[in-house]
């Protein structure tokens, strides 16, 4: 049972690498702001909570795991809203979205308040 849980462990712990791994090369390669925010909201809290996930599964110890858990549900929970934050402070800030962006919500909302 003991070697399960560690290839179990291993596979979350690659899985989460992986999702990182891709979270970093969004933020590097994405043209502006708000598409290397969504990268990095997006891959890095799954990555970071798949990491979580083997902490959890490998301790075999509950309050650990349930550290870990609640480390999870944290993540889901905030990085979505603090990249909401950021990204709507970066447009009121006229910080411009690359050229290639085709749709802009906020600019026909911003234009129909005006």
């Amino acid at each position: 049972m003991l070697e399960l849980t560690n290839y179990m462990s291993g596979v979350f712990l690659l899985v989460g690498a992986i999702f990182s791994l891709t979270a970093t090369i969004g933020v590097l390669r994405f043209p502006d702001l708000y598409t290397r925010l969504h990268a990095a909201a997006k891959a890095g809290p799954v990555g970071a909570g798949f990491v979580l996930l083997a902490v959890a599964i490998t301790a075999l110890d509950a309050a650990t795991a349930l550290r870990a858990i609640v480390g999870i549900a944290f993540l889901i929970l905030t990085a979505p809203v603090a990249a909401h934050l950021l990204a709507r402070a970066a447009y009121l800030t006229d910080v411009a979205p690359d050229t290639l962006t085709k749709i802009n919500d906020l600019e026909n909302e911003r234009l129909s308040a005006g």
